[in-house]
């Protein structure tokens, strides 16, 4: 990809721009950690919710989707949109009492809903976790999307080139000096700006990523010859074109997906586990950002708006592009099916390179700069808010003022991006690939989600149950893994799938820490009563706590928010293949079931948000 002044002119005025708006926000994220971490809980909800788009637009997404059409079809991409229904039960069911909450952190929750040693080990423990774990291998596959895209892009260098005339700058080691570059300019916008600076970079970030993927689209479709070539060429390469369009899986015996898996991705995995940013309940940065809404209607609304986006308008310009690849790079297929460990997600990369005139180059690199440093200066924020507020403030707050909580924020930014790039450096000499990485979380988060649920609506549930969930879910992942469970245990000749996994460790988890909850003592009541007076849950599941506090206006609207979220998930299901038949006439669904259900689940949905909105505070 050769870019030419323009194209350079627009990478430097980004740059400036984003580094411009860190600046700006500087003097107002050093006034509290609330305004650091939290905007102050000002927010609007547009701004919220875009920011949340943003962040879950990562440079390693339009190349995680690309290789799962690239190995099984349209239908791979049910891998992440079997989370819909998680996301739609935040939005109706949770997203209120987050802000009424009024926490900083997710894990700031335990503080307020469990008391003594438990809780503080706990609160203390999910914070390493999430912090110094989960966050870095997050950086670490984003870094590796953002590294191929360069390396297949801007220093691109053909077989035929010598590689000896280039020296010590090869392809690879120019990736990662961009990347560090990318790095140092995102910890300075984001460790100055605080929150304020990072959604507001989103904002911008959201815009330029969407236009620019829309507009790759766009072009893919046209140079493809249209809905009904492209759609052909992507049968032959992928050797059934049913197969390659099918929104769902065939189900077959040989199939990629048997029934019993995509039943355990559509009805457990949403719920039963805790991957970032599709937590069971809200967890991590989507949190955050519902905690920094100047109000509950905002807070709803937000939430609402991020998931529609998620689901509905985001994931067809990729699949466009992920088809022209497809289509046009038969190599990429013939490799998955060799098993020769080359990534098919490349195929994103390849078409931007073919595709781009000037102009379009820039925009596009800008697009990536933008998904990787949105995500990144996110995760550097989101990360350091466990280190500052739910381990460093606990133990030593009481003796700092704001201005050293906020200095000790930065530091701790720092410290999230050295190990960042550290995690990052592992998992791309590895050969980790992002969709696999996906699954690895997925799976060792399993069986904590119904907990993560349930301590809203049940009184009993203490901080053991959270303790144990954790350390059954640890323990069972490790051991499904081992030839003794899956072969002596459950008379299997290969290891078990990563959704079966899902299943068993979540069955198993569920058991344990019930029992656990059982055999262990109730929270003090003082402290059942204080949360339920904040966050006011459905009282269904607090019966003596709400008996003993009558004057509480709890949520009495369960049922109908419920009802909601299914609505909710249904109108993604619906709109997904509909948008998806406009352009590919040959995808084996039918427009009148998939325009009657969206329409059916949209009027629904929109009485039920009129309604839930009119119980809410503003």
């Amino acid at each position: 990809m050769q870019l030419t002044l323009l194209d350079w002119f627009l990478i430097v005025l980004y740059m400036v721009i984003v580094v411009a708006v860190g600046l700006m926000f500087r003097g107002r994220a050093g006034k509290s950690l609330e305004e650091y971490f939290v905007s102050g809980r000002s927010l609007p909800w547009w701004l919220a919710g875009t920011s949340m788009v943003a962040t879950t637009f990562a440079a390693d997404t339009p190349l995680a989707v690309t290789s799962l059409v690239v190995k099984h079809g349209l239908a791979g991409n049910w891998v992440w949109w079997s989370l819909a229904m998680g996301g739609m039960l935040t939005v109706f069911v949770f997203s209120r009492s987050w802000r009424r909450a009024e926490v900083i952190t997710d894990v700031e929750l335990i503080d307020l809903r469990y008391a003594g040693r438990p809780a503080k080990a706990l609160r203390i423990t999910k914070a390493l976790y999430w912090a110094l774990l989960v966050n870095p291998i997050i950086i670490g596959w984003v870094c590796g999307g953002m590294l191929t895209v360069m390396e297949e892009t801007v220093f691109f260098q053909p077989a035929s080139a010598d590689a000896g005339t280039f020296g010590f700058w090869t392809p690879t080691t120019l990736a990662w000096a961009a990347l560090l570059a990318m790095f140092a300019f995102t910890a300075l916008y984001s460790s100055l700006s605080g929150l304020w600076g990072v959604v507001v970079t989103d904002m911008i970030q959201f815009v330029i990523a969407m236009g620019g993927c829309i507009w790759l689209a766009v072009v893919a479709y046209t140079r493809g010859g249209g809905g009904t070539a492209l759609a052909a060429r992507v049968g032959e390469n992928f050797g059934d074109a049913e197969a390659a369009l099918a929104y769902l899986p065939s189900f077959g015996e040989s199939s990629w997906m048997p029934l019993h898996i995509f039943l355990i991705i559509l009805l457990v995995q949403w719920w039963a586990t805790c991957y970032p940013g599709a937590e069971p309940g809200g967890g991590g940065y989507i949190v955050q950002r519902m905690a920094s809404c100047r109000s509950e209607r905002d807070s709803f609304l937000a939430a609402l708006w991020f998931q529609l986006a998620h689901y509905c308008l985001r994931p067809w310009p990729w699949i466009v592009v992920a088809f022209f690849a497809l289509a046009n790079y038969p190599e990429l297929r013939l490799n998955y099916l060799k098993d020769s460990g080359f990534d098919p997600g490349k195929g994103y990369a390849m078409a931007m390179r073919e595709l781009c005139t000037p102009g379009l180059s820039g925009v596009m690199i800008v697009v990536f700069f933008a998904a990787f440093m949105s995500t990144l200066s996110t995760q550097i924020n989101w990360a350091a808010s466990y280190l500052v507020r739910d381990l460093l403030q606990p133990l030593y707050g009481a003796r700092a003022s704001e201005q050293q909580l906020t200095g000790w924020s930065r530091w701790a930014s720092m410290v999230i991006v050295i190990e960042s790039l550290g995690v990052a450096a592992w998992m791309k000499l590895s050969g980790v690939s992002i969709d696999e990485a996906w699954k690895l979380l997925m799976a060792l988060g399993s069986g904590t989600g119904l907990v993560l649920i349930l301590r809203w609506f049940w009184w009993r549930i203490n901080a053991w149950s959270e303790i144990s969930a954790m350390l059954f879910s640890l323990v069972l992942y490790l051991l499904s893994n081992r030839p003794l469970v899956y072969k002596q245990l459950l008379g299997r000749a290969e290891p078990l799938k990563s959704e079966e996994q899902i299943l068993l460790i979540a069955g198993l988890t569920i058991l344990g820490w019930l029992l656990v909850t059982w055999l262990t003592a109730a929270e003090p009541r003082e402290k059942l009563e204080a949360f339920y007076r904040k966050v006011r849950p459905w009282r269904g599941g607090w019966g003596p706590i709400a008996a003993a506090n009558p004057e509480v206006a709890s949520d009495r609207e369960l049922g109908w928010a419920l009802l909601a979220a299914v609505c909710g998930a249904g109108l993604v299901y619906f709109a997904l293949p509909l948008i998806g038949s406009l352009l590919f006439p040959q995808l084996p669904v039918s427009k009148l079931i998939c325009g009657t259900g969206l329409a059916i689940c949209g009027v629904i949905l929109a009485g039920l948000t009129h309604k839930l909105l009119g119980s809410t505070q503003r």
